[in-house]
């Protein structure tokens, strides 16, 4: 194999507890409101409706499982011994990317209250990015990614993005195909 597919399988392998993180809400959200409702001064919303404990909550459990998987199947497969991933996987590290991913789609619907835009209005590319950013940001807590897997993990993760939301909304589990 061709060491550009091994830099794309290390990015979706590095990434894909974000992945897991940012589609359970989705799936599993509603109920109580993080920002349990309450409103900026100027009377916009401080996160909005859709942000919810329990999506954040099972976003976090998703991913740091997902991790969880992810290390113990390198540990029982048969894995040649010069094999080494360009980080350290753990399930810390699913944990963290998962927090980092939610916690960047949170710091992205504020942002987007603050700027007038409502609930579920797009904002291309942020809308696709937002939760690569902070999964990026917090994994270099536990075991930062090197640049090139995370130049891979951008560029694959816009397309991957709107192709998920387009099929969850032809499914009927998201209104927005964003």
């Amino acid at each position: 194999m061709s060491s550009w597919i091994y830099e794309v399988a290390y990015a979706l392998f590095f990434i894909f507890p974000a992945y897991a993180a940012n589609a359970i809400p989705v799936i599993v959200g509603g109920g109580r409101a993080i920002d349990g409702g309450k409103k900026m001064p100027d009377g916009k919303p401080i996160l909005g409706s859709h942000k919810t404990v329990r999506g954040f909550t099972a976003g976090i459990i998703a991913g740091t499982l997902t991790g969880a998987a992810q290390n113990a199947a390198l540990q029982h497969l048969n894995v040649p011994s010069d094999f080494v991933l360009p980080f350290q996987s753990s399930m810390l590290l699913g944990f963290v990317i998962s927090f980092g991913a939610l916690t960047g789609d949170l710091v992205h619907s504020l942002v987007k209250r603050r700027i007038g835009i409502t609930e579920g209005a797009p904002l291309p590319v942020a809308d696709q990015l937002d939760f690569v950013v902070g999964a990026v940001l917090f994994s270099f807590l536990v075991s930062p990614p090197p640049p090139l897997t995370i130049f891979i993990i951008f560029v694959i993760t816009l397309p991957v993005h709107l192709l998920t939301n387009f099929l969850a909304h032809v499914a009927g589990v998201k209104k927005t195909p964003w």
